[in-house]
């Protein structure tokens, strides 16, 4: 390579963005690398710019019959329970400390104003009391997991 080549070389990869480019012959080696950082674009495109997408219709599903009725069973039995659910955003405590007992179990009476869990949210620990009377039939949230508002916390078969 001579001197006129390395030279469009050098302008072709300061022109082209590239930050390095290596080149190896039999008897000749070159790196050239540039001081530029690496360019990255990004674009907003504001909502109304945006052309609707036209998707392929799905193939119709069809109803598939279920014998012995157990889903339909299992869905009328979660009509008749309560849900207590998260009043904020933060993390699922099922006790007061990783050593000490739940506040409630599976099977365990509550009455309004019991204490049912904690939720952390910015390092405060909120005790999270029950509004309503009941047996506990479900825990719906593993200990010690993320929880949203208003998620199910707990089904509460009502007294």
């Amino acid at each position: 390579m001579d001197i006129k080549q390395i030279q469009e070389l050098i302008k072709f990869v300061s022109r082209s963005g590239v930050n390095e480019v290596a080149i190896e012959q039999k008897d000749f080696k070159i790196t050239i690398k540039t001081n530029q950082a690496p360019t990255v674009i990004t674009t907003t495109v504001p909502a109304q710019a945006v052309a609707p997408q036209v998707l392929p219709s799905a193939p119709a599903v069809q109803p598939v019959a279920v014998t012995g009725g157990n889903a339909a069973s299992a869905e009328a039995d979660d009509s008749k329970y309560i849900t207590i659910k998260s009043p904020m955003i933060g993390t699922f405590y099922r006790s007061s400390s990783p050593d000490k007992p739940s506040f409630v179990n599976v099977g365990d009476e509550i009455t309004t104003g019991k204490v049912i869990c904690i939720i952390e949210a910015m390092k405060l620990f909120n005790e999270i009391e029950s509004e309503v009377s009941g047996r506990i039939v479900k825990v719906l949230v593993d200990n010690s997991s993320p929880v949203e508002y208003d998620q199910p916390l707990f089904l509460v078969e009502p007294m």
